[in-house]
């Protein structure tokens, strides 16, 4: 399985809705992203099949496995105005991991990753992942055609309930749809030692929680999304298509909810 790396181009019905509401400042393959009239940002959710020949995916993963990945991440680390919408494609993997395509850098290099409401970091594979298996089947290639646009280096680390990574925090800008987020920090992974990773449909994780739970105290997108004015509404929410014979996934919308998949009003304690 190939998986990209930063500074390397990349080789290779019953319907939920639901809207998350973050008040403290407060995985689509090549789909179309776009920013319409009505002032959301979508971005496409496509549903992406389990390989029936990938034996290896199939036995060191169960199905409760996956869920418990997505749904739940046990973190240890620090505790710590509007304009568009925009929303991304996302792919299901056994019902279970919902994946979409953001960029990093200058030009944007794709990275396709899973939007976690329960962890807060963004990381992708770096290249100089030398030594984990996951990163072992990838040549090694220039960062020439990457610019960062601030170097960190500073260490980071991020235990998850079934694995953990590590590696060193950067700065660059990150374009998830439309959207082109500026100077956001985020991790390089050198090391993912974890079988999860192993046998993964996505490169990285982008962590759509609140900023206590980050490692390194680093601004989650979302936050800077709020904090650059690139959101009408300090929104964002999920359409999950679970039918399983179906190709597409949902959709992230941030900014709003969209009403092409949602009838009602909405309601938020506080």
């Amino acid at each position: 399985m190939d998986f990209p790396r930063v500074g390397q181009e990349k080789m290779g019905t019953r319907f939920g809705a639901f809207a998350l509401t973050l008040l403290l400042s407060s995985l689509s393959f090549s789909l179309a992203f776009s920013a319409s009239n009505d002032g959301l940002v979508r971005i496409g959710l496509k549903r992406l099949k389990l390989d029936q020949n990938n034996r290896v995916a199939t036995r060191l993963e169960s199905k409760d496995a996956l869920r418990a990945s997505i749904r739940k991440y046990n973190l240890r680390g620090k505790l710590g105005d509007a304009a568009d919408t925009d929303i991304v494609a996302l792919k299901n993997y056994m019902d279970a991991q919902y994946f979409g395509e953001i960029g990093i850098g200058t030009p944007p290099q794709k990275f396709t990753v899973i939007f976690d409401t329960g962890s807060s970091n963004l990381w992708v594979p770096s290249a100089k992942c030398y030594f984990s298996v996951p990163c072992s089947s990838i040549p090694n290639t220039s960062l020439a055609s990457r610019v960062l646009t601030k170097k960190n280096g500073k260490p980071a680390a991020i235990h998850y309930g079934t694995g953990a990574i590590s590696g060193f925090f950067s700065e660059d800008n990150v374009k998830v749809g439309d959207l082109v987020v500026k100077d956001q920090e985020f991790i390089e992974a050198t090391r993912e030692p974890s079988v999860t990773f192993l046998v993964a449909k996505f490169d990285g994780i982008l962590g759509l929680g609140f900023q206590e739970i980050s490692v390194g105290n680093a601004t989650p997108v979302w936050y800077n999304m709020l904090r650059q004015g690139l959101v009408k509404e300090p929104v964002f929410s999920f359409w999950l298509n679970r039918n399983v014979e179906e190709e597409e996934g949902g959709e992230l919308v941030f900014g709003g909810v969209d009403p092409n998949h949602f009838k009602g009003k909405t309601h938020m304690s506080l």
